[in-house]
């Protein structure tokens, strides 16, 4: 009984001893280690894990759950299952495998390896020790054999490390980082490629990757770039006749699906990749690459803007063929796809363009406006180092002139203009600003300093033909050339100051004259608007007068005209009686004689005009006065005419007409 009582006791503590202390419980996100305390086999080759029951780092792993592994052969050790965050990525690093080839950096993948969860699958299918090429992806939740590899990622590293060296580099926590590894922890997240923000406005600046690869072939001698396939396309399509524009969409068509983005390494390699400066960049978006592997450069896309077109000067492609023709001794100028400057520019657009492999040289195509002066252009930056021109008049005198020149590159030109000055600010530089200088220096110190100011619109005018002469040699347009201002010295200016001070004071005497002038007209004009009514009253009444004097006028001419014609009929009447007398006298001549005729009409008259020449009071007597004057006449008569004849009954009074 009592022995059967000790082997119940016995068996009780052999299970709690050692039964009980060999079960395992695995929490939900862990794997167990299980290293196996002795065996009678060795480890083979180099690797720390065993796959045949070797004393060690066993390739399986414990799962999840409550598992039983007898605690006195084997060691169980916990470790979490490994956890790649959002926005992050996870580098694989295997510490079994074959080892790597001479000069290879990273192991070959297959995909066989799936996300490296099975060692004993990476083991069969020919895994390799080091880094892995493909990397975790973000949300990874993978269980990785903890000694098998290695993963890292922005926050810790995953798995035991075999090498003293990596033990030796824990931080202050005794856990081992990433830069024990030679990495920095932004490289282990995923690589954006974005807008990037140019200032507060909200403006951005474009950005495309340039990739640098560091694993893979040598590049073929003479080129600085890999591009998969080379250029062979680009000479298949020049061959079938294609042209430029062609030529340039076939350039800047990206291959980059063909390895997702150099994401996929291993399909990178196999489709011909090279190590070095990659030709194709990458575009927008976040993407999963391996540090050790793939390095990224962010830099702004070409963006040609309206109004200007891009040179592009390749230097890689097909080797040059010039066909600028042989009257251009200005360098070459080859088709798309050649090293060298093409012939037909780049146009409005955003171009994904390496500038590693591709130097763009933007022309301005339209009018650009160059200042000789402090303030530069706001549309450009190309005046940046243009001033002021100085230059001396004959006397001596020191001239500052602020100009502006206007030119115009034609599109279709600007390669041939680039081949000749290298860059726009070479020709502004070294080619405008010596011959706008020098042309002005020269023209100034041949000329009076008056004459160059009284004469500034001529001087511009031969500086406008100068110039355009000049730049037509580099196939550039002149549009203007305008002098802004011009700053005299200050002698010169107190010479024309005290000029045009005597000059303004002519002018005041001048203006003060003509204010005389017109106050006066003024004060005639004020006093001939006093005196309006009376004015118009005096209007009134010399219309009057003109009116009467018209009236008067009229009258006067009717009764000239009465008049007139009423002495042409008394004339008429005074002739008709005139003949008659005329002819009555003649017959009183021959009837009575000269001198009793007079006597006859002579009293006629008298007695027709009522003169009274007889008397009212007749004193008779002898020897009066009526028979003396009675007496004269009757003697008179009867000398004359002798005996009286007998009055007739026709004609008693008149006597016959007479002669005088």
């Amino acid at each position: 009984m009592n022995a059967t009582l000790y082997w119940i006791l016995g068996a009780v503590v052999l299970f709690l001893l050692i039964f009980l202390p060999s079960f395992r419980i695995i929490g939900p996100t862990e794997v167990g280690l299980i290293i196996k305390r002795f065996s009678f086999h060795k480890l083979q080759e180099d690797n720390p894990t065993a796959f045949h029951g070797e004393a060690g780092y066993q390739a399986d792993l414990l799962m999840p759950g409550w598992r039983w592994k007898l605690w006195l052969v084997y060691r169980v050790e916990k470790y979490p299952w490994v956890q790649v965050p959002a926005g992050e990525i996870g580098v694989v690093i295997a510490q079994v495998g074959a080892p790597l080839p001479i000069g290879a950096k990273s192991a070959v993948f297959k995909k066989e390896f799936a996300n490296f969860s099975n060692l004993r699958e990476f083991i069969a299918a020919g895994g390799q020790k080091g880094v892995q090429r493909p990397v975790l992806p973000p949300g990874s939740l993978v269980p990785i054999h903890p000694v098998g590899f290695l993963i890292l990622t922005k926050r810790q590293v995953y798995g035991l490390p075999i090498s003293p060296d990596w033990r030796t580099k824990v931080n202050r926590e005794g856990k081992l980082t990433p830069e024990a590894f030679g990495l920095r922890p932004d490289q282990l997240q995923l690589v954006r490629i974005e807008p990037q923000p140019r200032s507060l406005k909200g403006e951005v600046t474009d950005i495309v990757g340039i990739v640098t690869i560091y694993e893979g072939d040598p590049l073929p001698a003479g080129d600085i770039a890999s591009r998969l396939g080379g250029f062979a396309d680009l000479e298949t399509l020049e061959q079938s006749g294609a042209g430029d524009l062609k030529l340039v969409e076939s350039m800047l068509d990206s291959k980059n699906n063909l390895h997702n983005n150099y994401q996929d390494f291993q399909a990178f390699l196999d489709n011909g990749g090279r190590i070095g400066l990659q030709h194709d960049p990458l575009l927008y978006g976040a993407y999963a690459l391996n540090p050790f592997l793939v390095s990224v450069e962010m830099v702004p896309m070409l963006v040609v803007e309206q109004g200007e077109v891009a040179v592009i000067k390749a230097y890689v492609g097909l080797g040059t063929e010039d066909m600028s023709g042989s009257e251009f001794k200005f360098g070459t100028l080859v088709r798309p796809g050649h090293r060298g400057i093409w012939q037909e520019p780049i146009r409005t657009g955003k171009y994904p363009v390496n500038p590693r492999c591709y130097q763009a040289e933007i022309v301005p195509t339209a009018i650009l406006t160059l200042n000789w002066a402090e303030a530069t252009s706001q549309a450009h930056n190309l005046d940046r180092q243009l001033s002021q021109i100085v230059a001396k008049s004959r006397e001596g005198f020191v001239f500052r002139i602020d100009l502006q020149v206007q030119i115009h590159v034609p599109d279709t030109k600007a390669p041939r203009v680039i081949s000749m000055v290298g860059t726009m600010a070479n020709l502004v530089n070294e080619v405008l600003q010596a011959a706008v200088g020098n042309h002005f220096r020269d023209k100034l110190q041949s000329m009076p300093a008056i004459s160059f100011i009284e004469t500034r619109q001529k001087v511009q005018e031969e500086a406008y033909q100068h110039i355009s002469s000049h730049l037509a040699q580099y196939q550039v347009e002149t549009k203007g050339v305008y002098i802004q201002d011009v700053i005299l010295p200050e002698s010169l200016v107190k010479v024309l100051t005290e000029r045009e001070i005597a000059n303004q004071e002519i002018q005041t005497y001048q203006k003060q004259r003509q204010a005389e002038d017109q106050r006066i007209a003024t004060e005639q004009a004020r006093a001939t608007a006093n005196m309006q009514a009376k004015l118009a009253e005096s209007r009134v009444n010399v219309e009057i007068k003109q009116n009467f004097a018209v009236a008067r006028k009229a009258e006067a001419d009717g009764e000239a005209t009465f008049i007139r014609e009423t002495g042409a009929a008394k004339g008429a009447e005074v002739e008709a009686i005139g003949m008659a007398r005329a002819k009555a006298y003649e017959a009183q001549v021959r009837a009575l004689g000269q001198d009793a005729t007079a006597m006859v009409n002579t009293v006629t008259a008298l007695a027709e005009r009522g003169l009274k020449f007889v008397p009212e009071v007749w004193v008779s007597g002898q020897g009066g006065s009526m028979d003396g004057l009675a007496g004269s006449l009757m003697r008179f008569l009867q000398v004359r005419s002798g005996p009286a004849a007998p009055p007739t009954t026709e004609n008693p009074a008149t006597p016959p007409a007479q002669n005088p």
